[in-house]
Order: structure tokens, then sequence, then C-alpha cells
């Protein structure tokens, strides 16, 4: 049977992957016009279907930390620069499940690019004078992209990233690790790192019940995906232009 990666291993081959990905010169589809637009439409739809959510002041905070820091419009540069400079030093200092979570965030990102790497590739083809987005033209990029499988694996690590913060709950010591490396990682220039962990922390720590709030993400995300592929007329629902 063949030996899996240990976590370090796994942050290092993500980590390259996401700046292979991130590359100007080695992937020119950056430079597309209808990615940023792309990922502002995905940032707008995400806020609505997010909206019980952010409404709820229990879940809001779990609900701002996806939006912001795992599944949202934001560029994760930085973080991932900050977590490759300090790889052997996070080796030592964090749990093994925390940097697995860690792990799987970055790999998140780096699917979720290289998805709209291709959905942008399709819309400059299919949509060249078009200037803006809509889900109509949005359904239609997605269900020309296919990948079915590849999204099923961005769902999926979307459970995994939420459920591997709630397991750090429980985790001995990680609050208190955290705290106490907040002056060190300002020193040293790794405020984003730090910042990521410490929010991610705190807004589980929130919730009542993290497996439940975590699970309602994932189903609606399978449940879009399916209604997406299925080419149903209003896969969005009311509400999302």
């Amino acid at each position: 049977m063949p030996r899996l990666p240990d976590v370090f291993t796994r942050l290092e081959r993500r980590l390259a992957c996401h700046q292979a990905l991130h590359d100007p010169v080695r992937e020119p589809r950056n430079a597309l016009r209808w990615l940023p637009e792309l990922r502002r439409w995905q940032a707008a739809r995400l806020e609505c279907t997010f909206r019980r959510f952010l409404e709820d002041p229990r879940r809001r905070a779990a609900a701002m930390f996806f939006l912001r820091d795992v599944y949202g419009d934001h560029d994760f540069s930085r973080r991932d620069a900050d977590i490759a400079r300090v790889l052997p030093m996070m080796q030592a200092l964090l749990p093994k499940a925390l940097l697995s979570t860690v792990a799987d965030a970055i790999e998140l990102g780096s699917i979720t690019h290289a998805l709209d790497l291709r959905m942008a590739e399709v819309l400059h083809r299919s949509a060249p004078r078009r200037r803006r987005l809509d889900a109509s033209l949005y359904a239609e990029a997605y269900r020309h992209v296919g990948l079915p499988r590849l999204r099923r694996r961005q769902i999926d690590l979307i459970g995994e990233v939420g459920r591997g913060f709630a397991r750090a709950l429980h985790l001995p010591g990680v609050r208190a690790l955290l705290g106490f490396s907040r002056g060190p990682a300002r020193a040293a220039g790794l405020t984003e790192l730090q910042g990521f962990l410490e929010r991610g922390h705190a807004a589980f720590a929130s919730l009542d019940d993290a497996a439940a709030f975590v699970g309602e993400i994932v189903d609606d995300e399978r449940a879009l995906a399916e209604r997406l592929r299925s080419g149903e007329p209003d896969p969005f629902g009311t509400g999302i232009a």
C-alpha cells in the first residue's frame, strides 16, 4: 500500500501548485479580462447564498470567515507566501491537525482558481463583447467547463476546512499558542497567516454546532452544482441576476 505524504510534504506540494497557477508567465490566463469580473460575480453570489447565515448573530462570524478567508473573492497570495516562509517553524509549533487544515485551505484555493481560469477562458471565447456576467451566462460557462470530479473535490474541501477548524477548538493549547505567536508573527511580517488562523479559530468558537453549520454549506453547494449541471432554468433562485 503506498505511503501517504506527511502534512509538511502536502503543504509544500499545495503551495507549489498555488504559486504555479498564479504565476502570470506560466499561466497567462491570469490576464484575461473576464477573471476579475467572474470573481466579483461569484463573491456576490456567495454573499447572497450566505444571507441566512450572515443575518444570524450566532453564525455571522463563521460565515464571514468563509467569505473572506476560505471561499471568497480575495487574494490569498500573501497568506500563502507567509506559509512558505515559515514551513519548518509551523511543523515544529502547530498541531498536525491544524497544519492539515491549512493544507486543505490552500488546496481549495488552488482548485477554485484553476476552475476560475477555465471559466474565464470559456467566457473569453464565447462572450468576447460582453462586459458583465449574469446567472445565465455563468451557468452556460459552468456546464461548458464541466469537470464534475474537480467540482466535487472543491466542495468536499469546503467541508474539510470547516470541520478542521472546528476540531482545532478541542486541541489542547491551540488558543494559547495563537495568542503567544501574535507578537512574533507581527515582528516577522506574518500577519496574514496569523490573522487567518486566529479568525478561523474565533469564528468557529462562536458556533453552537459547527458540524451542522458546515454541513449546511456543503449541502447547499452540492445542490447548486447539481442544478447547474442539469441545466435548470433558475439554478440560483431569486435574488441572483
